[in-house]
C-alpha cells in the first residue's frame, strides 16, 4: 500500500470527508448495523464513520497507515469522551486482529488505490476478521464514472495525488470496479447507495 502524501491529513479532514458524510452517514442503515455491534474501519483516515458508529453506541475501531491522520482521529475521540471508540496504526495487508472477530468491517476510497494483487489481500483480510454471518462494506468510484463535475474533479484529483495513484485509479476503472472485483473474490452485492461518482456496496460474508 502506498504512503499518503503530506498534505493528506489536511486534506482528508476539510476536503474529502465532509464530501463523503452523507454517504459514509448511510452505512449502518444499508448495512443494519445495530449497538453492541462491533465494527471495523479499514483505512479510517480521521475517524468520522468510526465515531458516528460509536455515537450510535457500536464498538468502533478504526486503522490506518499514516500516524498522523491517527493521531487527529484519537483527538476528535478524545474531545467526545467515546470510550467505545478506537483508532490504531496498521495495515490493511496485515489487520491485527482475530479471525471472526467483527460483525462489520468497511473501507472507502482504498481499494481503487491499490493494485490488483493487494486488493485481493485487503478482501482476504476483511474476510477473515469479520464473522461469517456478518457484512462488508466497500464505498469507492463507481465504473463507468457518471458524466458530471465531480467526476471530472475525482481525475483530476487522482492525478494530483501522484503517479503511482493515478495508474492504480486507471487499472481500477479497467477492471470494473467494485462489481467485479468482488465477484472475483466470490462475494455479491446485497444493497448499494450512491453519491455523485461514488458508491456504497453492502456484501455479505459469504461465497455466491
Amino acid at each position: 500500500m502506498s504512503v499518503n502524501p503530506w498534505w493528506a491529513p489536511w486534506a482528508l479532514n476539510y476536503l474529502i470527508e465532509p464530501l463523503m458524510r452523507s454517504l459514509k452517514m448511510q452505512t449502518p442503515s444499508l448495512a443494519a448495523m445495530k449497538a453492541g455491534d462491533r465494527a471495523l474501519d479499514i483505512c479510517c483516515g480521521t475517524g468520522a464513520l468510526v465515531l458516528h458508529l460509536a455515537q450510535m453506541n457500536l464498538f468502533a475501531c478504526g486503522i490506518d497507515m499514516d500516524p498522523r491522520v491517527i493521531k487527529v482521529a484519537e483527538n476528535k475521540r478524545a474531545r467526545l469522551g467515546l470510550e467505545n471508540a478506537s483508532f490504531q496504526v496498521a495495515n490493511a495487508l496485515h489487520l491485527p486482529f482475530e479471525d471472526s472477530f467483527f460483525d462489520y468491517a468497511s473501507i472507502s476510497m482504498t481499494i481503487h488505490e491499490n493494485p490488483r494483487t493487494e486488493r485481493d489481500v485487503i478482501i482476504s483480510e476483511m474476510k477473515r476478521v469479520v464473522k461469517k454471518e456478518g457484512a462488508l462494506v466497500f464505498i469507492d468510484y463507481k465504473v463507468p464514472l457518471p458524466k458530471i463535475p465531480s467526476s471530472y474533479t475525482s481525475k483530476i484529483v487522482e492525478i494530483v495525488a501522484g503517479k503511482e495513484h493515478n495508474q492504480c485509479f486507471k487499472d481500477y476503472m479497467q477492471q470494473g470496479g467494485l462489481d467485479e472485483i468482488l465477484r472475483k473474490n466470490n462475494l455479491q452485492s446485497r444493497k448499494t447507495g450512491e453519491l455523485g461518482p461514488l458508491t456504497i456496496t453492502i456484501t455479505p460474508n459469504a461465497p455466491l
